[in-house]
């Protein structure tokens, strides 16, 4: 059977608007990440439902904005609410080519003033049946907040994945003191994609000058061939993070 690759962006889109919250820029994220054309899109800070914004800018769209994003490129695709306020909702989403054939939203909130979610999903690959777990997080900003969704998805992944059964964990870790490792790497058994193969995370945030290493790609049963930093133009000046996008072997 030939080799099937896996190419993978994870990207917090910051509701769709500029770093500076000036632009509604999610017809611009819509085009660039259709000339990137992952397979996968693990997308953290996504309006699932926004009844103020529609108002005030003359290209707010009608739909869902991870059905906006989607259209006509990724058919399937899910959604898993992480921050609901009087306005509406925002959290994570995945967008696929291959087909979704189970997913949950597992809420890792520790405090009522920022939510927070594990998006859980199981694709199929149809040439080969293959199922590959992929999970989408967006952590908290508290260093005590962070360790105990580390230590939910620790537990989720032991208890609802199997070791022989290909995982990606993708997002916005927030993890700036770089404490992610020390629970994924012991606890699961994963490997961090810029981290393997060079030698450090990416750093993605800001934006316009990124100095943080806030995003990462997990990966474990997987053989990974590329990975890359998407800075500079148009990037830099969309959201306040920049994507990371990697590619991986079947």
């Amino acid at each position: 059977m030939t080799d099937i690759s896996l190419k993978v962006l994870t990207y917090n889109i910051h509701k769709g608007f500029s770093a500076t919250n000036l632009r509604f820029i999610l017809h611009e994220i819509k085009n660039f990440l259709r000339h990137i054309d992952a397979d996968i899109v693990f997308l953290q800070e996504v309006h699932g439902e926004r009844r103020i914004s529609n108002q005030r800018f003359d290209n707010w769209h009608n739909t869902q904005q991870f059905e906006f994003l989607a259209d006509q490129v990724w058919h399937h695709y899910a959604y898993g609410k992480n921050a609901i306020y009087n306005s509406g909702h925002h959290g994570n989403a995945i967008l696929s080519k291959y087909p979704i054939i189970e997913w949950d939203n597992i809420n890792v909130s520790m405090l009522r003033s920022a939510s927070r979610s594990l998006l859980h999903g199981v694709i199929s690959i149809p040439e080969s049946g293959q199922r590959i777990h992929i999970i989408c997080i967006h952590f908290g900003l508290f260093g005590h907040e962070r360790k105990r969704q580390l230590s939910a998805l620790v537990k989720r992944i032991s208890t609802h994945v199997s070791t022989s059964e290909p995982l990606i964990i993708a997002g916005d870790f927030n993890d700036w003191r770089e404490q992610a490792e020390h629970y994924l790497h012991r606890d699961l058994g994963v490997n961090e994609v810029f981290k393997i193969t060079r030698g450090a995370y990416a750093r993605t945030f800001p934006a316009w000058m990124p100095v943080l290493s806030m995003d990462r790609i997990y990966y474990r049963g997987l053989d990974i061939i590329d990975c890359n930093r998407l800075h500079g133009q148009p990037w830099h000046r969309l959201s306040d993070h920049i994507p990371l996008l990697a590619e991986f072997k079947l």
